[in-house]
């Protein structure tokens, strides 16, 4: 009885768990209802599945099985253009990275529902790869007034980025500022100091930069896996920083 005690105990929480994280995300709405429906077993695989960023872990997962799924939605859209199932595709088409695509599956999507950030959010990612600066602003914005820290202040470092780019230089320092204070992940530190290190302020990149460094050594190896672009980025613009520090004196 104990056991079965803590196994629905330890099982609603990670069902509160996975309701909380889809409600931040949302993803397709049809993982609501596994996770309700389905208890601790329905609430584990949304987390396999959903709760992992395997690309941020370095690996390809499925890209058969997604590729598929692309194929089918396209077909299923057809009959069944609805938000949900336009999120979907145009979640899979990022991870893609055919960004265009995605982008036309979020405006239709939200063509049909917009009390939800997360389209924003992602359709501002496509826009921002696809170089349409000043909608990847708007989108960024949406998403940022509603929600500041959205995706762990993610948006708002994209926010940053998509206001350097369009040349809203004042508004980006504001940003990027305000970003630093809210964010440690390696791709706010280096994005900031990226943008410090162009705009004269170079205590402060080499700061930031020889902080995420130093932390390094104590980084776990999925974290190291996850974070090495990033890491890569920083070496490269602590040693610029060094070469103009040197080329100053």
């Amino acid at each position: 009885m104990h056991g079965a005690g803590l196994y629905f105990g330890w099982g609603t929480l990670l069902q509160i768990a996975a309701i909380v994280h889809w409600a931040r995300r949302r993803p397709a709405t049809f993982w609501l209802w596994i996770i309700l429906f389905g208890g601790a077993i329905g609430s584990l695989a949304y987390f396999l599945i959903e709760g992992i960023n395997y690309d941020a872990l370095g690996r390809s997962v499925h890209g058969p099985s997604r590729r598929r799924r692309i194929r089918e939605l396209r077909l299923l859209v057809r009959d069944n253009p609805s938000a949900g199932n336009y999120e979907e595709l145009g979640e899979l088409l990022l991870t893609e990275r055919k960004y265009a695509e995605a982008k036309e599956a979020f405006d239709a999507a939200l063509a049909q529902r917009n009390d939800s950030i997360d389209p924003f959010y992602r359709r501002g990612i496509a826009e921002l790869e696809l170089g349409d600066n000043e909608a990847a602003v708007r989108d960024f914005e949406h998403v940022v007034k509603h929600e500041p820290k959205y995706d762990y202040s993610r948006a708002l470092c994209l926010l940053a980025q998509a206001l350097a780019r369009s040349g809203r230089v004042a508004e980006a320092q504001t940003a990027f500022d305000r970003l630093v204070q809210s964010s440690t992940s390696a791709e706010s530190r280096v994005a900031a100091a990226e943008f410090y290190a162009d705009h004269g302020q170079a205590d402060q990149a080499r700061k930031l930069v020889e902080d995420l460094l130093a932390r390094r050594a104590t980084m776990p190896a999925f974290q190291k896996r996850r974070d090495r672009a990033f890491l890569r980025r920083a070496s490269k613009l602590l040693r610029r920083l060094n070469l103009n520090a040197k080329a100053a004196a």
